[in-house]
Protein backbone atom coordinates (compact mmCIF):
# COMPACT_ATOMS: atom_id res chain seq x y z
CA UNK A 1 0.00 0.00 0.00
CA UNK A 2 3.04 2.06 0.38
CA UNK A 3 2.73 3.04 -3.52
CA UNK A 4 -1.00 3.82 -3.18
CA UNK A 5 -0.43 6.47 0.05
CA UNK A 6 2.73 7.52 0.02
CA UNK A 7 3.94 8.57 3.51
CA UNK A 8 2.96 11.98 4.62
CA UNK A 9 6.06 13.82 4.93
CA UNK A 10 7.21 13.81 1.40
CA UNK A 11 6.33 17.42 0.37
CA UNK A 12 8.57 18.39 -2.64
CA UNK A 13 8.95 22.16 -3.79
CA UNK A 14 9.49 21.04 -7.12
CA UNK A 15 7.33 22.90 -9.98
CA UNK A 16 3.98 22.21 -11.76
CA UNK A 17 4.64 19.19 -14.18
CA UNK A 18 5.71 20.01 -17.63
CA UNK A 19 2.55 20.83 -20.09
CA UNK A 20 4.76 19.07 -22.97
CA UNK A 21 4.62 15.35 -21.39
CA UNK A 22 1.99 13.48 -20.22
CA UNK A 23 0.95 12.60 -16.91
CA UNK A 24 -0.90 9.65 -15.02
CA UNK A 25 -1.41 10.80 -11.08
CA UNK A 26 -2.78 9.53 -8.53
CA UNK A 27 -5.34 10.72 -6.82
CA UNK A 28 -6.62 10.22 -3.44
CA UNK A 29 -9.16 12.42 -1.73
CA UNK A 30 -8.12 12.83 1.60
CA UNK A 31 -6.26 15.78 3.06
CA UNK A 32 -2.40 15.59 3.50
CA UNK A 33 -2.84 16.88 6.83
CA UNK A 34 -3.50 14.06 9.23
CA UNK A 35 -5.68 16.54 11.71
CA UNK A 36 -8.98 15.46 12.63
CA UNK A 37 -11.74 17.08 10.73
CA UNK A 38 -9.68 17.88 7.54
CA UNK A 39 -10.38 16.85 3.98
CA UNK A 40 -9.16 17.93 0.41
CA UNK A 41 -6.82 15.68 -2.13
CA UNK A 42 -3.57 14.64 -2.17
CA UNK A 43 -2.01 13.80 -5.50
CA UNK A 44 0.46 11.91 -6.46
CA UNK A 45 2.63 11.01 -9.29
CA UNK A 46 3.88 7.51 -10.60
CA UNK A 47 7.40 7.99 -7.91
CA UNK A 48 4.99 8.32 -5.43
CA UNK A 49 5.96 12.46 -4.87
CA UNK A 50 3.01 14.67 -3.57
CA UNK A 51 2.46 17.04 -6.74
CA UNK A 52 -0.72 18.32 -5.79
CA UNK A 53 -2.85 19.02 -2.71
CA UNK A 54 -5.94 20.60 -1.24
CA UNK A 55 -6.52 20.98 2.48
CA UNK A 56 -9.46 22.00 4.24
CA UNK A 57 -8.74 22.89 7.90
CA UNK A 58 -12.81 23.31 8.37
CA UNK A 59 -15.82 21.96 7.31
CA UNK A 60 -18.05 25.44 8.31
CA UNK A 61 -18.85 28.45 5.64
CA UNK A 62 -16.38 27.42 3.11
CA UNK A 63 -18.57 25.66 0.72
CA UNK A 64 -21.18 28.48 0.79
CA UNK A 65 -18.58 31.50 1.46
CA UNK A 66 -15.43 30.31 1.31
CA UNK A 67 -12.83 29.53 -1.47
CA UNK A 68 -10.46 26.16 -1.97
CA UNK A 69 -7.18 26.47 -3.03
CA UNK A 70 -5.22 24.13 -5.48
CA UNK A 71 -1.49 23.88 -4.06
CA UNK A 72 1.69 22.29 -5.37
CA UNK A 73 3.10 19.63 -2.94
CA UNK A 74 5.41 22.27 -1.13
CA UNK A 75 2.49 24.36 0.07
CA UNK A 76 2.52 26.85 -2.83
CA UNK A 77 -1.26 28.09 -3.68
CA UNK A 78 -1.43 27.60 -7.59
CA UNK A 79 -5.45 28.36 -8.13
CA UNK A 80 -7.61 29.77 -5.75
CA UNK A 81 -11.27 28.71 -6.66
CA UNK A 82 -14.43 30.40 -5.36
CA UNK A 83 -18.06 29.36 -5.57
CA UNK A 84 -20.19 31.91 -7.44
CA UNK A 85 -23.39 33.21 -4.72
CA UNK A 86 -26.33 32.15 -6.03
CA UNK A 87 -25.70 30.17 -8.60
CA UNK A 88 -28.14 28.24 -10.44
CA UNK A 89 -25.23 26.50 -12.22
CA UNK A 90 -23.44 25.87 -9.31
CA UNK A 91 -20.80 28.05 -10.72
CA UNK A 92 -17.14 28.07 -9.76
CA UNK A 93 -14.54 30.50 -10.50
CA UNK A 94 -10.74 29.90 -10.44
CA UNK A 95 -8.04 32.50 -9.79
CA UNK A 96 -4.37 32.07 -10.34
CA UNK A 97 -2.41 31.84 -7.54
CA UNK A 98 -3.88 33.13 -4.02
CA UNK A 99 -6.50 34.70 -5.63
CA UNK A 100 -5.68 37.92 -4.05
CA UNK A 101 -7.37 40.27 -1.87
CA UNK A 102 -11.55 41.26 -1.66
CA UNK A 103 -9.95 44.43 -2.40
CA UNK A 104 -7.63 43.57 -4.99
CA UNK A 105 -8.37 39.90 -6.64
CA UNK A 106 -6.62 38.60 -9.75
CA UNK A 107 -7.97 38.33 -12.93
CA UNK A 108 -11.04 35.24 -13.34
CA UNK A 109 -9.12 32.40 -14.96
CA UNK A 110 -11.60 30.11 -15.43
CA UNK A 111 -15.12 29.27 -14.28
CA UNK A 112 -17.12 26.08 -14.45
CA UNK A 113 -21.03 25.52 -13.95
CA UNK A 114 -23.31 22.25 -14.40
CA UNK A 115 -24.21 21.97 -17.84
CA UNK A 116 -27.97 21.58 -16.79
CA UNK A 117 -30.23 23.02 -13.82
CA UNK A 118 -32.53 20.54 -14.12
CA UNK A 119 -30.53 17.50 -13.78
CA UNK A 120 -28.31 16.62 -11.47
CA UNK A 121 -25.84 14.96 -13.31
CA UNK A 122 -21.67 14.90 -13.82
CA UNK A 123 -21.93 17.27 -17.28
CA UNK A 124 -20.64 20.39 -17.05
CA UNK A 125 -18.80 23.24 -19.28
CA UNK A 126 -15.38 25.54 -18.56
CA UNK A 127 -14.85 28.69 -19.84
CA UNK A 128 -11.46 30.00 -19.69
CA UNK A 129 -11.31 33.92 -18.90
CA UNK A 130 -13.16 36.51 -16.98
CA UNK A 131 -16.89 37.23 -17.49
CA UNK A 132 -16.60 39.71 -20.43
CA UNK A 133 -14.44 36.65 -21.80
CA UNK A 134 -16.85 33.98 -22.55
CA UNK A 135 -18.55 32.42 -25.64
CA UNK A 136 -21.38 30.56 -26.08
CA UNK A 137 -18.90 27.48 -26.91
CA UNK A 138 -17.00 26.24 -23.91
CA UNK A 139 -13.07 25.92 -24.00
CA UNK A 140 -13.82 21.94 -21.77
CA UNK A 141 -16.37 19.86 -21.47
CA UNK A 142 -16.81 17.43 -18.88
CA UNK A 143 -18.67 14.15 -20.03
CA UNK A 144 -18.91 10.34 -18.14
CA UNK A 145 -19.95 9.98 -14.80
CA UNK A 146 -17.21 11.42 -12.05
CA UNK A 147 -18.48 9.95 -9.03
CA UNK A 148 -18.12 6.20 -10.51
CA UNK A 149 -14.34 7.66 -11.84
CA UNK A 150 -15.37 6.86 -15.60
CA UNK A 151 -14.86 10.30 -17.22
CA UNK A 152 -13.06 12.53 -19.48
CA UNK A 153 -12.59 15.86 -20.03
CA UNK A 154 -12.15 17.24 -23.75
CA UNK A 155 -11.36 20.61 -25.18
CA UNK A 156 -13.42 22.60 -26.88
CA UNK A 157 -12.48 20.59 -30.55
CA UNK A 158 -13.20 17.44 -28.56
CA UNK A 159 -9.69 16.30 -28.02
CA UNK A 160 -9.90 14.01 -24.92
CA UNK A 161 -7.44 16.62 -22.66
CA UNK A 162 -7.61 13.94 -19.72
CA UNK A 163 -9.59 11.07 -18.60
CA UNK A 164 -10.46 9.75 -15.13
CA UNK A 165 -10.29 5.98 -13.98
CA UNK A 166 -10.46 3.66 -10.84
CA UNK A 167 -7.40 2.96 -9.74
CA UNK A 168 -6.01 -0.83 -9.63
CA UNK A 169 -2.90 -2.44 -7.92
CA UNK A 170 -1.11 -4.83 -10.23
CA UNK A 171 -3.93 -4.62 -12.86
CA UNK A 172 -6.15 -6.69 -10.76
CA UNK A 173 -7.05 -4.94 -7.80
CA UNK A 174 -9.76 -2.54 -7.61
CA UNK A 175 -9.31 -0.05 -5.03
CA UNK A 176 -12.27 2.20 -3.50
CA UNK A 177 -13.48 5.10 -5.47
CA UNK A 178 -11.64 7.60 -2.79
CA UNK A 179 -8.52 6.36 -4.71
CA UNK A 180 -8.55 6.81 -8.39
CA UNK A 181 -6.22 7.55 -11.59
CA UNK A 182 -5.98 10.94 -13.20
CA UNK A 183 -4.24 10.85 -16.52
CA UNK A 184 -3.72 14.38 -18.54
CA UNK A 185 -2.43 13.80 -22.29
CA UNK A 186 0.52 15.83 -23.27
CA UNK A 187 -0.11 19.53 -24.01
CA UNK A 188 -2.50 20.41 -21.38
CA UNK A 189 -1.43 21.80 -18.03
CA UNK A 190 -1.58 19.80 -15.23
CA UNK A 191 -2.93 22.09 -12.29
CA UNK A 192 -5.56 23.44 -14.85
CA UNK A 193 -6.99 19.91 -15.32
CA UNK A 194 -6.76 19.26 -11.38
CA UNK A 195 -8.78 22.37 -10.64
CA UNK A 196 -11.21 21.21 -12.53
CA UNK A 197 -10.90 17.64 -10.80
CA UNK A 198 -11.64 19.42 -7.47
CA UNK A 199 -14.64 21.39 -8.90
CA UNK A 200 -15.81 18.35 -9.96
CA UNK A 201 -15.76 16.94 -7.07
CA UNK A 202 -18.37 19.96 -5.97
CA UNK A 203 -20.62 20.24 -8.31
CA UNK A 204 -21.74 16.89 -9.42
CA UNK A 205 -24.89 14.86 -9.32
CA UNK A 206 -24.32 13.69 -5.02
CA UNK A 207 -26.35 16.37 -2.91
CA UNK A 208 -24.55 19.84 -2.41
CA UNK A 209 -24.63 19.50 1.75
CA UNK A 210 -22.61 22.65 3.01
CA UNK A 211 -22.27 20.33 6.75
CA UNK A 212 -20.83 17.49 5.15
CA UNK A 213 -18.61 18.54 2.44
CA UNK A 214 -15.63 15.70 1.67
Amino acid sequence: MSKIYPTQNKYHARGPIPADQSSVLTVWKKSSMAFQGTDGFSVFDKEGKLVFRVDNYSRKNRCLTGALVLMDGAGRALFTLRPQILSMHDQWNGFEGDGGSKIRPRMQSFSMRRRSILQRNDAADIFRGGPGDHVLRPDFRIEGCFWRRNCKIRDGTGEVAAEISRKKVNNTILLSEDVFSLEVQPGFDCKLIMAFVVLMDRIGRKPFAPALCS
